[in-house]
């Protein structure tokens, strides 16, 4: 059974278009909010991070069933390390957050917290067969 076969449903577009932006935010805020961290040694460090992102955006559009799994637990990593930032900066704990990071987490954990239902779903589970190897 061929997958391009099948049309890709919404929730598949999204998700991958969560991690396409999650890449590009990862480049763009630190060199954007950071004036003095210009340098290129940053911008080779957040290339770095972002190429996660955008493996696991391409591995999500063509359909491989591990990355689903993978972009579940970074949703999940993703809310409860920021709702734990948020507990600590609530209960006053002297640390400070870089602001790449506090707008990061406005985009982060909402769309985590609407992908994370989809991925787990039944409709992700029957578009997510291709393995990691093979055909």
């Amino acid at each position: 059974m061929q997958h391009s076969a099948r049309p890709r449903p919404a929730g598949l577009y999204w998700s991958t278009g969560f991690f396409v932006a999650a890449g590009l935010l990862e480049i763009v805020l630190p060199m954007a909010t950071d004036p003095g961290s210009r340098t290129l040694l940053r911008l080779w460090e957040a290339t770095g991070k972002a190429t996660l992102d955008f493996l696991v955006a391409f591995g999500l559009w063509k359909r491989v069933a591990v990355v689903r799994s993978i972009a579940m637990v970074y949703c999940l990593g993703a809310i409860l390390a920021y709702a734990a930032a948020i507990a600590f900066a609530w209960a006053g704990a002297p640390f400070r957050y870089p602001r790449a990071m506090v707008i990061a987490s406005l985009f982060e954990v909402p769309s985590c917290a609407l992908l994370y239902p989809w991925l787990r779903s039944a409709e992700a589970g029957s578009v997510f067969t291709r393995p990691l190897v093979g055909p």
